[in-house]
């Protein structure tokens, strides 16, 4: 890359990164481990980013995402998303778009489930002033 006038490369630009090799970290989830095997951690990012591993047949029970719409794509293993519409099938490669206020559960297959789920980046905590108006 180079910067606009054709000379040497602008260093304050962002240059896209290989994070990791997905399908490297579905196969390794085979030993035992659970839980977030990957985190996006770069700074500055816009996005929140997890490689999750569920063992067979463990689950993660019903809840509701008020807030973020959040990506899951599924990267080894089977299982069950279930909605208020019932159950649907999550197989590798299953690409699922779970809106934000929908309710949902997972349940890992015999061989368990690792997936990627991507969403907006939650804001950070901020301590407020209160209201700059607001006399003692």
């Amino acid at each position: 890359m180079t910067s606009d006038d054709g000379g040497t490369p602008d260093e304050d630009l962002p240059l896209p990164r290989i994070l990791c090799d997905t399908a490297e970290l579905a196969a390794a989830a085979g030993d035992g481990s659970a839980g977030a095997l990957w985190r996006l951690a770069e700074p500055g990012r816009q996005l929140d980013a997890n490689v999750v591993h569920l063992p067979p047949d463990h689950r993660v029970d019903t809840h509701r995402e008020p807030e973020l719409d959040v990506l899951l794509l599924v990267l080894g293993g089977t299982g069950t998303l279930t909605a208020p519409d019932g159950p649907h099938i999550l197989a590798g490669g299953t690409l699922t778009w779970l809106p934000h206020g929908s309710t949902r559960s997972l349940a890992a297959g015999p061989d368990g489930l690792t997936y990627l789920t991507v969403h907006r980046r939650r804001p950070g905590m901020r301590i407020g002033h209160g209201d700059p108006t607001a006399r003692a």
